[in-house]
């Protein structure tokens, strides 16, 4: 089909512009072991005025504000909204839509899912930093994770361990008042690593592409803390399942389960995970 030999041409002339390094969607796809292709309905296309972002939600994390911000993306409020507060190595948030509109999502606030309970026999550790059974780090489907070490399961009551995704360069959270119950429409995106954010906002999801044109969005002085005079727009925002099969961009990301990242893994006993770079992923049109 045409579709498939565009995506050959495209895979081709990337390979030959790209390091030997870069990997292509192509042979991703033909390396099922370690790569594995992002299911659409978690791929958020986020159309700014620097450039696209592609966004892999974590539904099991956070189910409630993943189908919110489904929602509102659906819905078309975020089109045109702006990144009206970033803070150069921190964050870009945007989302404010009675700032656009003089009216706000119509959904109500969220209750934090800032930690969520996970069974380490249904959702293990893919990758762990340190020995499997103490790791306080690791990840899964490409998120970096923290978590209660993996012994304390069987001495909690659900069989289950606290676990979250850790604010690191790339990931995406949720913004909100002093309230711990207020989250609503505004995310950010992050810029650099903020610890003292982890446990305290509901992280949900992660960019896997489109990463420098985060670090590209205009930020705000400091002393207005980072809100930004004619600022960055979010041009559009679309959940990839939307759009026809041959529109959609199709993105593989490199699996924390897989051989080739166990390997990388093996000589990292590195405990701040942030500090290790963003897991590989691959996309095409």
């Amino acid at each position: 089909s045409a579709m498939a030999l565009s995506f050959a041409a495209s895979a081709e002339d990337a390979a030959e512009a790209a390091p030997p390094a870069e990997m292509t969607l192509a042979q991703a796809k033909a390396d099922p072991d370690n790569w594995r292709p992002v299911d659409p309905e978690n791929l958020f296309i986020f159309d700014t005025t620097k450039g696209r972002v592609l966004i892999e939600a974590f539904p099991e994390v956070a189910p409630k504000h993943y189908e919110q911000f489904a929602t509102i993306i659906r819905s078309g409020d975020f089109d045109g909204t702006s990144f009206h507060r970033v803070i150069d190595d921190f964050m870009a948030q945007g989302g404010d839509i009675f700032a656009l509109k003089g009216r706000d999502s119509g959904l109500p606030d969220l209750e934090g899912e800032f930690t969520f309970r996970r069974d380490p026999a249904a959702m293990p550790l893919e990758a762990t930093i340190g020995p499997e059974d103490t790791a306080k780090f690791g990840y899964i489907k490409g998120f970096p994770i923290g978590t209660q070490a993996s012994f304390f399961a069987e001495m909690s009551v659900d069989g289950m361990v606290e676990s979250y995704i850790p604010h690191c360069k790339g990931m995406v959270s949720t913004a909100r008042t002093d309230d711990p119950n207020s989250a609503n429409s505004q995310f950010f995106l992050m810029r650099g690593q903020a610890e003292h954010l982890d446990r305290k906002y509901t992280a949900w999801g992660r960019v896997v592409e489109g990463e420098d044109v985060v670090m590209a969005i205009k930020h705000g002085p400091d002393a207005r803390d980072g809100h930004v005079d004619n600022p960055d727009i979010l041009k559009s925002a679309k959940v990839a399942a939307d759009l026809p099969e041959g529109e959609r961009p199709e993105v593989w990301v490199e699996r924390t389960d897989g051989p080739l990242f166990l390997a990388e893994m093996a000589d990292k006993d590195d405990i701040d995970v942030c500090s290790l770079p963003s897991v590989p992923a691959v996309f095409g049109e």
